[in-house]
């Protein structure tokens, strides 16, 4: 919940992506999602949305459809966020209807996964992640094009970020699970990493092993800081 109409000047600077491989999402709130696909038309930086609803239409009040997304431009949409399964209580089941939301309408669904401290310090750190892979992503992505991100509760706006062998083996788990959920296609599947992601630790972060891109929060605010991490790729 952060960004004005006046942040689009800064969204829009995203436009000098430094190579043709990088893909580059911005995701603000919906309000400002036509304005900003406006903004954007004709670059390669594409817009989606931070959260949608798991039905159509209805007597939602406040809520946002996938079909209201599309319809504003947004291509990609980010669903399970963390702070959405804490604060809201969203389940893996909930989760996994609003990924067929989004397909429904040609949404492309980033579908986020991670466990607590008190999870990790438990050792449960694999058997929570996986979990949620298998309760969030339904058979109906075999063949779409789809994104996980891991972002470790913990990490999320605190400063702390786990070091490359840990998020190298949760990235490995997460991929064997794919694997055995969708068989090759998984292969596709880009797993991104996100929490406390910045400048001073990106390219560290974004050349370990399993690791495909970046859902950037806070540093997303700051026009220099994202596109460091851009470059850093």
């Amino acid at each position: 919940m952060n960004g004005l109409a006046s942040s689009l000047a800064e969204a829009t600077r995203t436009e000098v992506a430094p190579t043709p491989s990088v893909r580059v999402a911005i995701c603000p709130p919906s309000i400002l999602i036509h304005r900003m696909s406006e903004a954007l038309a004709g670059s390669k930086v594409l817009v989606g949305g931070q959260d949608a609803h798991s039905d159509d239409a209805g007597a939602f009040t406040g809520d946002v459809s996938a079909e209201m997304l599309a319809d504003a431009g947004a291509k990609v949409v980010i669903l399970g966020h963390s702070e959405r399964r804490d604060a809201y209580r969203e389940s893996d089941d909930l989760v996994a209807r609003k990924v067929l939301a989004a397909l429904r309408h040609g949404l492309e669904p980033i579908v986020c996964v991670g466990e607590s401290l008190d999870q990790r310090k438990a050792g449960d750190a694999l058997k929570v992640v996986t979990g949620q892979v298998r309760g969030s992503l339904p058979p109906e992505l075999k063949g779409q094009a789809f994104a996980v991100a891991y972002e470790p509760i913990w990490a999320i706006g605190t400063g702390l970020t786990p070091n490359n062998p840990q998020i190298e083996e949760v990235h490995g788990a997460i991929r064997e699970t794919l694997t055995a959920m969708y068989g090759e296609d998984a292969q596709r599947v880009p797993i991104l990493y996100g929490g406390s992601v910045k400048p001073s630790n990106a390219a560290e972060i974004l050349h370990a092993r399993e690791v495909g891109g970046a859902l950037v929060g806070g540093a997303s605010l700051k026009a220099e800081d994202f596109l460091a991490i851009i470059r850093a790729v």
